[in-house]
């Protein structure tokens, strides 16, 4: 095998594992970042929930339960769970893959009734009471999503509807009746916040981003040898080559060949310094031995 190639087998080992190396530390990196970004989603969907809540109730619950109509009929706009639904029902219509829920074990609305997986979200807080959120993911129709879920627990201000129905107003009543949406006691988990946001897009940014890395590494080792290969053979293998065709025509016999000559003071001209004072004394062992 010619020293190039050998060259070549070593250079491509070496920079096939660096290669490796970066590209799986990549990969994770790009998935990593891509979960952050969803998380950070979540948490902004969060955020902005928990201020239509808070508006909900400091502001507009207030204004309304001072209308007479609220007396007889029930207003679910003093509700802060309805405000940030209705906010969130509304920005589906564009983002139908990002979801946002307040549901709970037992509801005032059956609509509200946590099903499946919810229900283990919610179970998950209450086991863990000093857990501030949930995190985890899942399997949706349009794929995998990450879901971030936070604990309601049962305020004053929830106990004024939720006790028993006799307690509770009865325009309330009147809408959904008594079967549901009581019994709930001071500061009981009830149930959870969880905002669902798609991981296919941010995945998908990712392997598109890590496939352009794989593109960048593969012509950057190409270029790599290649420029390798042209400094070997022009510093090493051309003047190995040149010196081997000197002591060929040496060892012919062939008279007044000119010396190697290489400029530097690199091991390459060194060997070529020492190969031409080995030509002299033989050229001049030679005539010697024809004078006698």
């Amino acid at each position: 095998m010619k020293l190039l190639a050998k060259f070549n087998l070593i250079l491509i080992g070496i920079l096939g594992a660096g290669g490796a190396v970066i590209a799986w530390y990549a990969q994770g990196y790009l998935m990593n970042a891509a979960q952050q970004d969803v998380q950070g989603q979540e948490r902004l969907m969060m955020a902005s929930a928990q201020a239509v809540r808070d508006y909900t109730a400091q502001d507009l619950s207030p204004l309304l339960e001072e209308n007479p109509r609220h007396r007889v009929r029930f207003l679910p706009e003093t509700i802060p769970f309805y405000g940030a639904a209705t906010t969130f029902a509304r920005l589906r219509h564009d983002y139908p893959d990002y979801s946002y829920k307040e549901t709970a074990l037992n509801p005032t609305n059956p609509e509200d009734r946590a099903e499946g997986w919810q229900v283990d979200v919610i179970d998950w807080l209450r086991d863990h009471p000093e857990q501030p959120e949930h995190t985890g993911s899942r399997d949706t129709p349009m794929g995998p999503a990450l879901y971030l879920a936070r604990p309601i627990k049962a305020t004053h201000e929830c106990l004024k509807c939720h006790t028993t129905p006799a307690a509770a107003p009865k325009a309330l009543v009147a809408v959904y009746g008594g079967a549901n949406g009581f019994g709930w006691k001071l500061n009981e988990t009830v149930g959870a916040q969880i905002v669902s946001v798609p991981l296919a897009v941010p995945v998908a940014s990712a392997r598109h981003a890590f496939r352009h890395l794989l593109l960048f590494l593969g012509v950057t080792i190409v270029l790599t040898i290649v420029a390798l290969d042209a400094g070997v053979y022009w510093f090493v293998i051309r003047p190995l080559a040149l010196v081997s065709e000197t002591a060929d025509r040496v060892s012919r016999g062939e008279k007044n060949v000119p010396p190697v000559e290489f400029r530097g003071r690199d091991e390459i001209a060194t060997v070529a310094a020492s190969f031409n004072r080995m030509q002299v004394s033989l050229q001049k062992a030679l005539l010697m031995f024809d004078e006698k």
